[in-house]
């Protein structure tokens, strides 16, 4: 009877080594993904760490990364969990089966059935969670190739700020150079050029109302040298005649005034050019001020002194190429003072013609050597090469203008041709530039 009731127990079904294994798999893919995502937050906080300027957007892609990390890291959990679950599903399942066996094998192929979908349902679930761990790492591959951008950027907008830094250093240095250049020069008397603008150069001429069919010429030097005095005695009048230049014992010329010639045979314009003193304006800043770089010849007039505003006004005419005349004037004066000091007394009624005409050479020729050597040193103290000096009187002057020989004349009639010369010659260059211009048309 033994033989004939007994029958074999159906044995519970277990995991096969396919599933154990892809198991491992799942755990250690999830164990990838949570060392994925460590990693990626490692290399996020040390971006954020290594550039500060970025660092806003380094901050947002950390959270990022670790929002997909702590996704991730859910995921993993609930699948682990689910895994658990499984597991002990499954273990319910093969403790139910076994016990269940012993009543029926129907109800126990139901509960490996139910065992086998699960296994299915937590294989389903291990590669989501494979896809979800890769697709965190993919996303934090590209949250970090997005820092790395931003930080090449944040390094080249810093190159860039130092070049920039750099270059703006060196244009202070510069600065400060020419600054120290400038300050040296005023210090030790050499004077900074200054060029003026085609405007300026237009203003000038419109302010002497320049005209190209006529020679301009400006007398300037230091206050109280006779400029007035001189104009007149060039045009032929006296300084009381009407239509004279004003003149006084102080300067008396605060503004530029312009003087035609009355002999319409020359064609020339006096301008009398305030004295440098009159003005609060420094020496070397003279000749732009008062616009001398437009007029056809300068005349540098001077009484007493040969001073730094005179060599100013000279350094300035050869650069814009303008002829000069060095005169000294109130030759007279000066004479009659020297013969004082060799014992002159006019008041004396018995002093002798001939020794009073004795001592009017003497004191002369003194007062000549005196004012050639003065004017030579100058020059050479100044590095300008030698230049004539015309001493005159205006008295003599005057004579000369109006033909009528006068006896005391120094350089009065050399000065009256030279100028005269100079005038014609600069006309017929001129004309000359001007018909050449015309033909080229």
């Amino acid at each position: 009877m033994g033989g004939l009731f007994s029958r074999s127990r159906p044995e519970a079904p277990s995991p096969s080594l396919v599933d154990i294994k892809k198991r491992q798999e799942a755990e250690a893919a999830a164990a990838q993904a949570r060392k994925d995502a460590e990693d990626a937050r490692a290399q996020i906080a040390q971006l954020i760490q290594s550039n500060q300027e970025s660092q806003q957007k380094a901050m947002d892609a950390q959270q990022e990364a670790m929002r997909a990390a702590a996704a991730s890291q859910e995921q993993t959990h609930k699948e682990m969990m689910a895994m658990v679950q499984a597991e002990r599903a499954a273990n319910e399942a093969r403790i139910l089966a076994e016990t269940a066996a012993h009543a029926a094998s129907e109800e126990a192929k139901q509960r490996a059935a139910e065992a086998e979908e699960e296994r299915k349902r937590t294989a389903a679930i291990q590669e989501q969670a494979r896809k979800d761990a890769q697709a965190a790492q993919e996303r934090a591959e590209k949250l970090q190739e997005a820092a790395n951008e931003e930080k090449k950027k944040a390094t080249a907008a810093q190159e860039a700020a130092e070049a920039s830094k750099k270059m703006a250093e060196e244009e202070v240095k510069v600065a400060n150079a020419a600054k120290e250049e400038a300050e040296h020069k005023l210090k030790t008397g050499i004077q900074p050029v200054v060029t003026p603008t085609e405007e300026e150069v237009r203003a000038a001429k419109r302010k002497v109302q320049y005209r190209e069919d006529l020679f301009h010429f400006a007398v300037a030097g230091v206050a109280g040298g006779g400029k007035s005095s001189l104009i007149n005695a060039f045009r032929g009048l006296h300084n009381r005649d009407s239509g004279s230049a004003a003149t006084g014992v102080t300067e008396t010329t605060l503004a530029m005034a312009r003087y035609a010639n009355p002999n319409a045979e020359y064609p020339y314009v006096w301008y009398d050019v305030p004295g440098a003193g009159t003005l609060k304006i420094p020496d070397w800043q003279y000749f732009n001020a008062q616009g001398l770089y437009v007029f056809d010849c300068i005349i540098v007039l001077f009484d007493n002194r040969f001073t730094m505003t005179d060599i100013a006004i000279l350094t300035n005419c050869r650069r814009f190429k303008i002829p000069t005349y060095i005169v000294r004037s109130k030759a007279d004066q000066h004479i009659r003072n020297i013969m004082k000091d060799l014992g002159y007394d006019s008041d004396d009624d018995e002093e002798d013609e001939n020794q009073k005409k004795k001592l009017y050479q003497t004191a002369r020729q003194q007062f000549i050597q005196q004012t050639r050597r003065s004017v030579k040193d100058n020059l050479e103290n100044a590095n300008m090469p030698d230049q004539r000096v015309y001493i005159v009187s205006n008295e003599p002057m005057l004579g000369v203008i109006k033909e009528k020989r006068p006896k005391k004349v120094i350089d009065e009639i050399e000065l009256l041709n030279d100028l005269i010369g100079e005038a014609q010659t600069r006309r017929a260059r001129r004309d000359a530039e001007a018909a050449t211009a015309a033909k080229d048309k």
